[in-house]
């Protein structure tokens, strides 16, 4: 009678739901969008654009915990591409200043 996997807290929480395939690659990906380059979060997205369709199409066939670990994959790509955007237009930002600063002094 007692199911030992069964969550009590959670009605209807299934523990031995298969995982969404691209669940960890996209957590991943989207953590190195924020420390490494931007191509990471770009890729985060993309991948995890099926997985979402997938879970939301049927969302009783996977674990609601690989579905959590999307969306905390996806934000973090948001906010590392947001991120390297900033950093971009910093960038630009410095070299017009330099650029004006050097042709006002020549």
């Amino acid at each position: 009678m007692n199911e030992p996997n069964k969550d009590y807290l959670r009605p209807g929480s299934n523990l031995n739901a298969p995982q969404l395939p691209n669940a960890t690659a996209t957590l991943v990906l989207g953590i190195l969008s924020i420390v490494v380059c931007f191509i990471c979060g770009i890729i985060a997205l993309v991948i995890s654009n099926k997985d979402v369709s997938m879970y939301k199409a049927n969302p009783e066939l996977y674990s609601e915990t690989s579905y959590n670990n999307i969306k905390a994959g996806r934000i973090c790509a948001i906010i590392g591409l947001a991120l390297q955007l900033v950093g971009l237009l910093f960038y630009i930002i410095v070299f017009v200043v330099a650029v004006s600063a050097a042709s006002m002094a020549s």
